[in-house]
This record gives C-alpha cells, structure tokens and sequence, in this order.
C-alpha cells in the first residue's frame, strides 16, 4: 500500500487528487493540508511514502516545506513531488535543490499522475529523459556555479562517467548500453554517487552535475535562417 499526503491550498484541487488517488487500489491518502506549515506537520506524523506538493502555497511554501523534510533524518523515507501549475522555472530549480524527487504538472494526465507516484515510492527520482532535457536546456544560460555545488573528486571515473550520462538524460539502460555493462552495475554506480554527492535521489544528482560543471550545457547549432527559439535543448 502507498500511503500520499497532499499538501495544496486549493481545495478542489486536493479533492480532484484524493478522488483520483483513493479509486485506485494499493493507493491510501492519509492526510491533506491547504499550506506548507500544515504539510510539514501531518508529515511528521504519517510518514507517507509520498508527499504531493504544491509549489505556492500560503504560510511556507512548497518549496520551504520540502526543505524542511528533506533536512530531517526521521522523514528520509518521504518522496517530495512538488506540484506546479508553471512548467519549468525557478521553483522547479528551487525544488529540485531542496530535495524534492521530482515534480508534475497539474494538468498531468491521471494515468500519469499514478505513475509518477509509484515510481516515487520505489525511491527512484521523478526525472524522465524529457524533462532532464528541459532542465539542460535550462542551464545553458547559467555559468556553473562551483562555488554552492558539492565536490565531485570523491567519485571513481566509472562513477563519474555514469553521473555526466545520467545528467544528458540516459535511463539506466540507455547508460548501460553505452558504457557496455549492466543495468545494474549503472545503477549500482548511480548509487555511489549519490550517496557521495549527498544527493537525495536522481534528480538533484542531475543539478550537481551541472552545478559543479562535470556536464556542460550546449546550445545545439542553429540552422541558417531559422529564428532563434528560446531555451537551448541537448
């Protein structure tokens, strides 16, 4: 059974997921809260497998809240997925530094939204290779910052080759096709280093990598005549 709080101060919108959530088998929402504050609170005391998030809310935002959890050890078995009516922004960004595993669209479709909520579960980061690109595109316009992001000169070779991969958007398999070697020997990697890195899951092992500068962010060419098209894409 998957236990999922739901943190939003909309109340139609908590009613839509709980509705949603609760038709589902092996799905039990055990708590909803309408601000950030409430969320951390009902947190501390169900210890859902998941927390679904709103990313502007009242009183602590999501992003503040998914802080909070993230920084206490007695809640390191809650997936933070923040919740987000923007797309791709700051607050994804934001988010993402805080220690949510991910996040989704409110207008995500509902077989979607299920998915997403098992695959956080499970522990693995809610980052498909889509959205790892958005985020690389995202970054081209930033210089690294080595300054705020972790060292990376713990890592073994193998271990970095395997962060830099996951950081353009491979899944494990993709990863172990290139590197010739197993999906469970990339993931194993995946692994080490982010327990190295002190990274929470996948997602925020992708903005290390970007941060520390171990992947750097390209603009593909564009082709002559073509009007420019906003954020770069890898």
């Amino acid at each position: 059974m998957i236990r999922v709080l739901i943190v939003d101060d909309q109340a139609l919108m908590r009613a839509g997921f709980r509705a949603l959530l609760e038709a589902e088998e092996g799905i039990e929402v055990v708590g909803e809260a309408a601000d950030g504050r409430r969320g951390v609170e009902l947190v501390r005391r169900y210890v859902p497998d998941v927390a679904l998030i709103d990313v502007q809310m009242p009183v602590m935002t999501g992003i503040e809240a998914t802080r909070e959890i993230a920084a206490d050890p007695l809640l390191a078995a809650v997936h933070v997925v923040i919740l987000t009516n923007y797309g791709l922004d700051e607050y994804v960004f934001d988010a993402l530094r805080a220690g949510a595993a991910g996040f989704l669209l409110k207008d995500t479709e509902p077989a979607e939204l299920l998915r997403a909520i098992e695959v956080a579960a499970r522990g693995d980061a809610l980052l498909s290779p889509a959205i790892t690109r958005r985020l690389i595109g995202a970054f081209v316009s930033r210089p690294p910052d080595r300054a705020t992001a972790p060292g990376l000169e713990a890592l073994t070779r193998r271990e970095s080759e395997v962060t830099a991969l996951a950081a353009r958007g491979l899944t494990n398999e993709e990863i172990a096709a290139h590197m010739v070697i197993s999906p469970f020997t990339a993931k194993t990697h995946i692994s080490r280093a982010m327990i190295k890195l002190g990274a929470r899951d996948r997602a925020q092992l992708v903005v290390f990598a970007y941060e520390s500068g171990l992947v750097e962010a390209r603009r593909p060419p564009r082709a002559q005549g073509s009007a420019p098209s906003g954020a770069g894409r890898d």
